[in-house]
């Protein structure tokens, strides 16, 4: 329980994050997303693993670090973690939902390339920083963690939304969808991409390590 307990929690406040300066405007959100994301990693890493998103969780299933029946659990309590958290920065802004989609222009194409290649470096660099024997016990992988999601996000926000992760897609998308703000019609391409991502990430990760 505890290790589901501190998965809900970091998705909660990545996810809450994100709303919030989606809400603002800011454009150092990328830098405020990353940088919660880095604490919370380090708030979890040594009871969970700190995933706060499915397609890690996927990749470090594949990578024989945590059994499926517990990975799916990891899964369902980012998830709720991410729904929780769209509520209430629905109700601290004040109204404002929010829900990653294809930036203007975009096609099918970039938008999954998009999550599929950040999604990958992502996971590829949780596997090396916070699994790999050969790093073990190292002070960096929390830094390495958000500065990839942050270096994501200000690349590619643009054209894909910036989610690399499905439980935001899911948690944002629904709470959007439910106040009728918008629809789930854009929410395969934060599976589907960040999924492929991660599993590509656990292979890749083998042939690194063979």
């Amino acid at each position: 329980m505890n290790k589901l307990l501190t998965e809900l929690i970091g998705t909660f406040f990545l996810v809450l994050t994100i709303g919030l300066v989606v809400s603002s405007g800011t454009p150092l959100g990328a830098l405020a997303i990353g940088s919660v994301l880095v604490v919370m990693v380090y708030m979890g890493g040594h009871i969970s693993g700190a995933h706060y998103n499915p397609a890690i969780t996927l990749g470090v299933m594949m990578r024989g670090k945590i059994e499926r029946g517990e990975a799916l659990q990891y899964m369902v309590a980012q998830v709720v973690g991410a729904i929780l958290a769209a509520f209430v920065s629905l109700h601290v802004t004040g109204g404002d939902t929010f829900a990653p989609a294809p930036g203007a222009g975009a096609s099918t194409i970039q938008v999954l390339l998009a999550e599929f290649l950040f999604t990958f470096a992502l996971v590829l660099v949780v596997l090396q920083t916070a699994t790999n024997e050969k790093t073990a016990g190292n002070s960096y992988f929390g830094l390495a963690i958000g500065f990839t999601v942050m270096v994501g996000a200000f690349a590619v926000g643009d054209i894909s939304g910036g989610a690399f992760n499905p439980a935001v897609g899911i948690g944002s998308t629904l709470v959007n969808a439910t106040m009728g703000s918008g629809g789930f019609g854009d929410l395969w391409f934060y599976l589907v991409g960040p999924f492929a991502g991660g599993a590509l990430a656990a292979v890749v990760y083998k042939i690194q390590s063979a």
